[in-house]
């Protein structure tokens, strides 16, 4: 099983993934963890990733583009002549935006994301996301219970732990 994850803040993953039955599972090939910057498909001499919200509102939001950017390189195809489609009815890929105002994870939705070969996770960060990555690129959002975290970077670690 392959994992994603999509954040601002990659190197908070370090200590955490390379300890424990976590970092034997990844020795054993079982598991393959993979940290993405999303600075890495942001234009700009700055990289920037965040912006005002679309529709207006207080605070600062991650922008569509570089996880959109970002989303479509982790799903391309193998092969030349297949288009990378960001939202389907795969079984195989999972995207998921980690949310506070998503639906609550429970060890049902971790039984049935583990018959997934590859999840992307998208860390929110700031007042959150694009409302459009929920609309358009996400094919589900999760919280991990009813509370309000700085990101998304501690609910992956769970979700990936379970």
């Amino acid at each position: 099983m392959r994992f994603d994850i999509i954040t601002i803040f990659p190197r908070i993953f370090d200590s955490y993934f390379s300890e424990s039955i976590l970092a034997r599972a990844q020795a054993k090939n079982l598991i393959d963890i993979n940290v993405h910057d999303l600075r890495d498909y942001a234009e700009g001499a700055h990289r920037q990733v965040d912006d005002r919200p679309f529709g207006g509102g207080p605070g600062m939001v991650l922008k569509i583009e570089p996880i959109f950017k970002a989303v479509t390189a982790l799903k391309k195809p193998k092969t030349k002549n297949q288009k990378p489609k960001l939202r389907t009815k795969n079984r195989k890929i999972r995207v998921i935006l980690l949310s506070a105002k998503g639906k609550t994870f429970t060890q049902n939705d971790a039984k049935r994301l583990s018959k997934y070969k590859q999840i992307v996770f998208i860390c929110g960060r700031y007042e959150g996301v694009d409302e459009r990555v929920a609309k358009y690129i996400a094919d589900e959002e999760i919280s991990i219970g009813d509370y309000v975290l700085t990101g998304g970077e501690l609910p992956a670690m769970i979700v990936i732990d379970s």
